[in-house]
């Protein structure tokens, strides 16, 4: 179809302005959608007809795959700037951990049992890995589909069947059709078979070569076949290459809008030793990669990967903030020490997680500072004296407490005179780093 304006795009569109897209207004949205930097079902409340009618032209220049069913569903793709700052990143990398149908029973269930543990909260969200990869290293049918099946009924993640044998492939996806598995990689020796395979079961698939031609003519004949949703395997030679080819491929989709390419991708960071493996999939992330197959299954190794992924896809444009308000943590009675912090998330979270290793039940008042951390606030005028007793007056924690005594981070102590003698109450200095407040509440506080 001929190419629509940001003007036609916005006639489809509900017109409320309701911000539910993340643009102040339709026409904003709309020329995003034109442009190619946004897809046109970011915006909650559009049409069917508005997207029939518009067709390819919403299509974001970058596919949306999505792997799983139901609750388990996990999408990855759908980008639509090579920088964060740009805008931001929309589908967080989906980290995969690799079992070999090689295994006896009992390791596939241990690796099971350690992959359901990776799990974490962080600032008040959980991450952790979401795919599990069943690896075909032993090269028979009944094998693989027995790992296969172990696997899927060891654990409701959604599951990538990493088998380049359409012959060993088929037995095993007929038992695991349901939960749209991905399955792969189609090259160029077998990627007709593993097209039927995929068209039969509605699944999404890898391609891979070792050259972005070859990966262009690969994507080509399986769209001709039907095959829609596909994920791109770069097979690079070192991390220098793969990265390399992983920018390579975004720029392409988004800069250039070419259709062939404008897929997801999938980089193995299985290596000999798990330091490198975590370094190898710390840059990849960093640099586009869709999925990352791992090995490693200990907390050390990944909890700093899904750190790194949850900083980068959250949105630079809008600040990390929690609601400003009294936090209880533990049940603290009349004696309970009163902190005092902002509303930024990681602020926040790391000071109560060092309230709660304390032990000593305590009350955290937060200060709305529009999502700063404590110095950035005070360097704002977003944190002051009068904003604290406001804030500390509203939520009535003084009438929850016999004491009077408030403890502000040490980092702003030189707002305890001017918060002391405006309120009468006792403003004492805290660390100035959440690490030290433990040994702060039970010695310093406790003492008095």
């Amino acid at each position: 179809m001929a190419k629509v304006t940001g003007i036609g795009i916005y006639k489809l569109l509900p017109r409320t302005n309701c911000g539910d897209c993340n643009f102040p207004t339709c026409m904003a949205f709309a020329m995003q959608v034109a442009a190619k930097k946004s897809a046109l079902d970011q915006c909650p409340h559009v049409s069917a007809e508005a997207q029939s009618a518009l067709g390819d032209a919403q299509a974001p220049p970058m596919q949306t795959v999505k792997i799983g069913v139901g609750e388990a569903e996990y999408a990855i793709g759908g980008e639509t700037v090579l920088f964060r700052h740009e805008e931001k990143f929309y589908h967080p990398t989906g980290i995969a951990i690799r079992i070999s149908n090689a295994l006896p029973d009992s390791e596939i269930d241990a690796r099971l049992e350690a992959i359901g543990k990776l799990h974490f909260l962080r600032v008040g969200e959980e991450i952790g890995v979401n795919f599990v990869a069943v690896d075909c290293e032993k090269f028979d049918a009944a094998c693989y589909a027995s790992a296969v099946k172990r696997v899927s009924t060891g654990t409701d993640l959604p599951i990538i069947l990493a088998c380049s044998d359409p012959a060993i492939l088929a037995p095993a996806l007929e038992t695991v059709a349901d939960r749209r598995p991905l399955i792969g990689p189609a090259i160029e020796a077998n990627w007709e078979a593993m097209a039927e395979l995929a068209g039969k079961h509605h699944v999404p698939l890898v391609v891979r070569a070792n050259t972005l031609d070859g990966l262009c003519a690969l994507s080509e004949n399986l769209k001709e076949k039907g095959v829609e949703d596909l994920v791109l395997d770069p097979a690079g030679a070192d991390l220098v290459d793969t990265i390399t080819k992983l920018t390579e491929l975004r720029r392409l989709a988004l800069e250039k809008v070419f259709r062939p390419l404008g897929h997801p991708t999938l980089v193995h960071a299985t290596s000999d030793t798990p330091d490198e493996e975590a370094a190898t999939a710390a840059a990849v992330i960093c640099r586009y990669a869709g999925i990352v197959i791992m090995d490693s299954t200990e907390p050390s190794h990944l909890l700093p990967l899904l750190t790194i992924r949850q900083n980068i896809y959250t949105d630079p444009q809008v600040p990390n903030a929690i609601e400003a308000k009294l936090y209880e943590i533990g049940a603290p009675g009349p004696d309970a020490p009163v902190l005092l912090t902002t509303n930024f998330a990681l602020t926040y979270f790391t000071v109560a997680g060092e309230v709660e290793n304390s032990r000593v039940p305590s009350y955290i008042s937060v200060v709305d500072t529009e999502g700063l951390g404590v110095l950035n606030a005070y360097a704002d005028d977003k944190l002051s004296a009068e904003k604290v007793i406001k804030a500390v007056q509203e939520q009535g924690v003084m009438d929850k407490v016999k004491h009077n005594r408030l403890i502000i981070p040490g980092l702003v102590a030189v707002m305890r005179m001017e918060i002391q003698e405006d309120s009468g109450w006792e403003v004492i200095v805290g660390p100035e780093d959440a690490a030290g407040i433990p040994h702060f509440l039970k010695t310093e506080w406790n003492s008095n």
